[in-house]
Order: C-alpha cells, then structure tokens, then sequence
C-alpha cells in the first residue's frame, strides 16, 4: 500500500455516482444483463475514473459501478441465495418516526436497490467461480494502462455485513453462517489481490450493527458478533499479504441521528485485529469526528495506515478545503505521524444504485475540495 514521506495522498471509500440508465439496468438484476449493461458499465467506468483523477485524487477505483450495491450482487455470484430478508430498521430510524419518513422520501423512487429486501441464505454458500469479478479487474486494469493512476483499489464486503443483512435461514447458527460466507468471499479476495490491485474489505457491521441486528442487546452479544466476523476475516486473508488490503468501518452511510452508534473506542481493539494494513474509519460526519482523540491513546498497528474520512458522504455542504485540511492536522496530530495518514471520505457516494444523498455534481466538488485540503494540510505537516 502506497504512502508518501513528502505529502498526504487522497482516496475515497468504493462508490461513485451512477449514470441513470445503469441503475435502471442494474435494478433489473438478471433481466438487464448483457450486452447493454456491459456498454453501460463500460462507458460509466470511464467517466468515474476520469472523474476521479480531474478531481485530484491519488488512489482511485471503478465506483462500483458494476455492481447494485456493495454487498447484493453477490447473489449473482454466489449460490445459496433466495427468498428475501426481513431488515431491521436501525434504532435511531424507529426512535425519530418523522426522520424515517423523511428518509425515504429523499431515496429515488424507481431504479432503486433496497438494502432492507435483500435475499437470505436458504441452501449452502459458495463461489460459483471467479468470471465475474476477474472481468471487473480486467476491466479497471485495462483503463489503468491507459492513464497515470498512482495505485488503485477494488472493494468486496465482509462477511459479517452478508450475514446481517442477507439473513440466515440454512445454517444452524450465525457464527457458521460467516464462517461458510469468509471461504466463498476468499475467492473475490483473492482474486482483486491476484490482479494487482488493493483489496478494501467493506465491514460497516463491525460498527452499525451494534444499532441494528444488536439494537437493544448487551453490548457483549455485539462485540462476539464483531469478533468472529474479523476471525473470520483474517482467516480468508490469511495468505494474502496485510500491505495489499485496507479495510473500511462505518456507522451506516445514511444522515440521521446515530445517537446509538458504538463509540470507536469501543470496537478498536476488534479492527486493531485486522490482517489489513490500511484502517478507513469515518471522522467527518457529526457523530464521529471527535473521535480523532481516541488515536492519542491508541496505538496503530505495526506498519497500519489510517485512511481518515475527512469529507462526510451524507451531507450535501462542500466542504472548504481549510476545513479540510484543518481535520486532516488534527488526526495527523493525534497519530503523531503525518506519513501514516491518507485523506479519504466516510463511506461512499452511492452504496446501493439509486440510493442517493449527494448530488452527483457535489460529488465530485467534494472530491475536488478533499484534494486541495490534503494539499493545503501537507503544507504544514510536511516541513522540509
């Protein structure tokens, strides 16, 4: 994984604005495959790439773009999946009636893919085979090529997000639930490593599921969970080497209340775990910005990079790049060493087609405002 002893390098979180005519492709989910979702993905691919770069960024990826969400096509990839779930609606949704509503009505109405509906495991769960995701690597690497990218990355999601959200209606309990979910993602894994690119693990259960799954549990009951999804991590990374692979934590990539989000200090010893050495943890948003302070007590791990969300991707202000750059010094500050952070965003821009906050044109000023405060950041923090 790239750092640099002379600036700070920007990336983002996986994804980026959807072109219309491919969310409506990717809502249609098998009866829209072929040849027009592949142009579609192709040509949005491109512009998210182009975009990215313009922007100022260092470490980019294909914005998911052929995917419906970051976790859901794995249906398509995987067997053992029908039906749909029953999701609980996170507890801050139910405790503010008025918010939830508003919510929803801000989401597009068609060419959406819900994250509440999703399918659940109803037979065993396996990889079909790696055509799918080996054409995705392809594809971004034949665009690399072709312009000067620093590095890049491509996202999968952890296994303890499938088993929370894609609910569990085979194994005899959840725990072997993940454990069968870690083997058949150890293939994308693989895979993305194989091809040359980073691997970003998405895992917003590690920390939203405490307010959801777990919603008016113990907390010990949550960390378990937590504990034997990263378990269950390591163990699907085990022969991939920890400098190829960085891992995404979030309290939910939605603008609401989170007055029950787990504090990080709660959760770090569990993502300390981790065989990744790249941690891209949300410190932009209202709720979690403070917790920049947590880092003058903990300790990275060996060698670890912290990827600071420094620009929130639920709220529709552009960031000034003196903002910016001002959370920027604050968390270099708190690390204690300014060459082991890279400036990125708390979550993604669209993590499922047609879920949409940000406006696509804010979007990419937002990106552009990330590079100018990292810019502006490196100024002090690197005095030569």
């Amino acid at each position: 994984m790239r750092n640099s002893e002379t600036r700070i390098l920007t990336t983002h979180a996986g994804s980026l604005p959807r072109p219309g005519e491919l969310r409506r492709l990717l809502a249609a989910g098998e009866a829209g495959a072929g040849d027009e979702l592949d142009q579609a993905i192709e040509s949005a691919t491109v512009e998210a790439l182009d975009k990215q770069l313009a922007a100022g960024l260092d470490v980019v990826n294909d914005g998911e773009m052929g995917r419906e969400s970051f976790f859901t096509y794995v249906r398509y990839r995987m067997t053992g999946f029908g039906g749909h779930s029953d999701r609980k609606l996170m507890a801050d949704m139910t405790m503010y009636e008025g918010y939830r509503k508003k919510l929803l009505s801000m989401t597009t109405e068609e060419n959406r893919v819900s994250l509440m509906k999703a399918p659940k495991a109803v037979a065993p769960v396996s990889y079909r085979d790696s055509a799918a995701i080996d054409r995705e690597c392809a594809r971004i690497n034949g665009l690399l090529r072709q312009r000067n990218v620093a590095e890049a990355f491509m996202t999968a999601p952890s296994p303890g997000i499938i088993a929370a959200a894609m609910q569990n209606d085979h194994y005899p309990d959840i725990e072997s639930y993940i454990d069968a979910l870690a083997t058949a993602l150890s293939v994308e894994y693989h895979a993305i490593v194989d091809a040359g690119l980073l691997l970003q693990i998405d895992a917003p259960d590690l920390a939203m599921e405490r307010h959801a799954l777990f919603q008016g549990q113990p907390v010990e009951a949550f960390l378990k969970f937590a504990n034997c999804v990263m378990a269950a991590i390591n163990r699907a990374l085990a022969d991939i080497p920890r400098d190829r692979v960085r891992l995404h934590v979030c309290w939910g990539n939605y603008e609401g209340p989170h007055v029950f989000d787990v504090p990080l200090e709660e959760i770090w010893p569990t993502i300390a775990q981790a065989r990744a050495q790249g941690l891209l943890l949300s410190m932009a948003n209202p709720r979690h910005e403070h917790e920049y302070h947590c880092f003058e007590e903990f300790d990275l791990p060996t060698d670890g990079i912290l990827i600071a969300g420094v620009i929130d991707t639920t709220t529709n202000y552009v960031e000034h790049p003196r903002t910016v750059a001002d959370r920027i010094r604050r968390i270099a500050g708190a690390v204690g060493d300014p060459t082991r952070i890279i400036a990125g965003t708390d979550c993604g821009f669209e993590t499922a087609a047609g879920f949409v906050a940000v406006d696509e044109q804010i979007t990419w000023d937002k990106l552009e405002a990330l590079a100018e405060g990292a810019a502006l950041a490196s100024q002090t923090l690197f005095v030569r």
